[in-house]
């Protein structure tokens, strides 16, 4: 497995003003969102995502557009559950440039040889999303396992963002906490980090497992709710690569996201810069601390031998990908 974070050291997330206009390119694909299209472009970029960036994409594509480097270019956007996404492209789905919220999700495609290197675009924490007021007075790990809290979490056999969320509470509390959690407390696994976040604010469950900036979307939507980063919890790493197959253009797009002009964007919606939280836990641990991918996502997700993959089972929740 090769994998390089090439600019993190040379990143800043300085905001620079920015004009924004509306982005372009021609649609193959039915998953997930897709943009609009223009024509006369030199190049068609698509760039196949996990759900919760849209927001920050749908404004930074269009900036970029505006840029000496991004002239005449146009792109595709499909949004969509991590697992599910990187599965798409391994299948076959176009894609220039893909980001996805797990390790394993770009291993996967190097594997296939799709991928060669890849790098951090953004960072977050494992967070407690609670309505306003925090009226249950959620402040720490322990607090979610008390008697009539509901806590809602994705899927982790389609969600990178239950991964992270789970592994969050197993560097935590380790095994049993997560038994305990899943099996009495978690009633809601969706698909994906968006889906669970829109189950979340339409009134189901005490607390929502996400990262932080799923938070600041919301509120920047107008929803009623706090968020709560506890004192011990896991920093999340967001990835970004360019398929062996990417079009003209795709260096550039995403030097620009990874660049202090696109940190921009993603620091407006809550999103930390690929070198860490801005505002760290007093205890953040990495997934290096507490094992690594490699290790952890076999021993805690494999569908036949991982014990979260048999603690979902017993509660009831499909392990198939």
């Amino acid at each position: 497995m090769h994998r390089s974070f090439p600019r993190i050291a040379a990143l800043a997330a300085t905001g620079l003003a920015l004009v924004a206009a509306g982005c372009g390119g021609a649609s193959d694909s039915t998953d997930g969102a897709d943009a609009g299209s223009s024509s006369g472009s030199r190049s068609t970029l698509s760039l196949v995502a996990y759900s919760t960036p849209q927001v920050v994409y749908d404004e930074l594509i269009p900036a970029f557009e505006k840029t000496t480097e991004g002239e005449g270019i146009g792109f595709k956007t499909s949004f969509g559950a991590s697992g599910d996404q990187s599965r798409a492209v391994e299948a076959g789905q176009k894609a220039d440039v893909v980001t996805f919220s797990t390790e394993p999700d770009m291993t996967r495609l190097q594997d296939a040889g799709l991928v060669d290197d890849f790098e951090k675009v953004s960072t977050s924490q494992v967070s407690f999303i609670v309505r306003k007021g925090n009226p249950k007075n959620i402040r720490n790990w322990d607090d979610l396992i008390k008697p009539g809290v509901s806590v809602v979490t994705p899927n982790p056999f389609t969600s990178g963002a239950a991964k992270w969320n789970l592994m969050g509470a197993f560097a935590y509390g380790g095994i049993d906490y997560v038994d305990t959690l899943i099996k009495d407390h978690v009633k809601v696994q969706d698909k994906s980090g968006r889906e669970a976040l829109q189950t979340f604010t339409s009134g189901t469950g005490d607390v929502l497992l996400s990262y932080y900036y799923e938070a600041i979307t919301a509120q920047k939507k107008g929803e009623e709710l706090d968020v709560v980063v506890p004192e011990d919890t896991l920093q999340i790493d967001l990835l970004i690569a360019k398929t062996k197959t990417a079009g003209e253009g795709t260096d550039a797009f995403i030097d620009y996201a990874t660049g202090p002009e696109g940190q921009k964007f993603f620091a407006d919606w809550g999103y930390d810069p690929p070198s860490g939280p801005l505002k760290p836990a007093k205890n953040l641990k990495t997934i290096e601390d507490i094992g690594g991918w490699k290790k952890l996502n076999t021993e805690l997700f494999d569908p036949e031998a991982g014990s979260i993959a048999k603690i979902e089972e017993e509660a009831g929740v499909s392990t198939a990908k």
